[in-house]
């Protein structure tokens, strides 16, 4: 079987703290299921900037993974038949799987059930931001690469649902003297890069999209996460909802800072997009410091002056 068990994989890298409640996520991404197809544009939007992506790259992939994949996010990147020879999805959701043909595996990103050097491309699309140990998570990714093989990801960036946050955080402050966790921490698009260095890839590439939508109110935000299966699953999260004082107080905040001309609120989404590839000998490599063969400075057309040494002046 070309998809065996890795041992090595299934065992936890180390004992990352645990952020989220996964067995959570689960859940609300079962429940999300049936009507995700009327919330998937962000999904949509990722999928199709990758399979841009990946089809300027002139290559095929034998074996790919679509990890994390909700209901089919390699179905929406517009690749040539061609491009994808097997393709496996997995999904931590069951029913996210449910409609999906192929091979399917109902797999959690923190621990992969693939061996080692298992595929030729992974990609995952707005899942691995709810992993608790994104580094371990990388890890078993490039792992399961085969040499010369290619990651690409997309997950939300810290500057996700800013103004939710704000406008919780106040309320809850105002009327309840205190504040808890009611939005998921993200990562830093600044820390991404050297993440994905630490986990092993050659020749990251890290940038961002931001996408600002707007809504009639607030709460068709909420709902709209809602149907992502994208609410709040943070461990530490106050198990009691808010109180309709607290919501409601929140809501005139985020209509107040940041309502529009039209009477609609904006919602902010940052999109990091992640690509690395399983380190090859015949990746080029970054020169040896001083094995130079021209100056800056005959390229720049300008003298060269020695450290320590003042330019003349005229």
């Amino acid at each position: 079987m070309p998809f065996a068990a890795s041992p090595t994989n299934m065992r936890a890298m180390s004992a990352p703290q645990m952020i989220f409640d996964r067995n959570l996520l689960k859940t609300r991404r079962n429940r999300a299921a049936s009507g995700f197809g009327a919330h998937d544009f962000l999904l949509v939007r990722a999928a199709e900037d990758m399979g841009e992506r990946l089809g300027i790259i002139t290559r095929t992939f034998e074996k790919a993974l679509d990890l994390g994949c909700h209901q089919g996010a390699v179905d929406k990147m517009g690749l040539a038949p061609d491009k994808i020879g097997t393709l496996v999805s997995a999904d931590l959701s069951p029913a996210m799987l449910a409609g999906l043909s192929g091979a399917r595996v109902a797999a959690d990103e923190e621990h992969l059930p693939f061996a080692d050097k298992s595929f030729d491309l992974i990609v995952s699309a707005l899942s691995l931001h709810w992993t608790n140990d994104l580094p371990g998570a990388l890890i078993q990714i490039r792992r399961a690469l085969v040499a010369d093989g290619l990651f690409m990801g997309a997950m939300f960036g810290g500057d996700t649902l800013t103004e939710l946050r704000q406008s919780l955080t106040q309320a809850e402050v105002e009327i309840d003297g205190g504040l808890s966790p009611r939005v998921s921490p993200f990562a830093d698009l600044r820390d991404m890069g050297a993440l994905m260095q630490r986990a092993g890839f050659a020749l990251p590439v890290v940038d961002s999209d931001r996408v600002t939508v707007t809504y009639a109110h607030p709460l068709k935000l909420m709902a709209e996460l809602r149907g992502m299966g994208e609410t709040n699953v943070i461990g530490e999260r106050r198990r009691v909802p808010l109180t309709r004082k607290t919501l409601m107080r929140a809501c005139d905040i985020y209509i107040e800072k940041f309502g529009n001309a039209d009477s609609r609120v904006t919602a902010t989404f940052e999109i990091v997009m992640l690509a690395g590839w399983s380190p090859h000998e015949s990746q080029p490599k970054p020169l040896r410091p001083g094995s130079a063969t021209a100056r800056l400075a005959d390229a720049l057309g300008s003298v060269e002056q020695p450290a320590g040494e003042k330019t003349p002046r005229g």
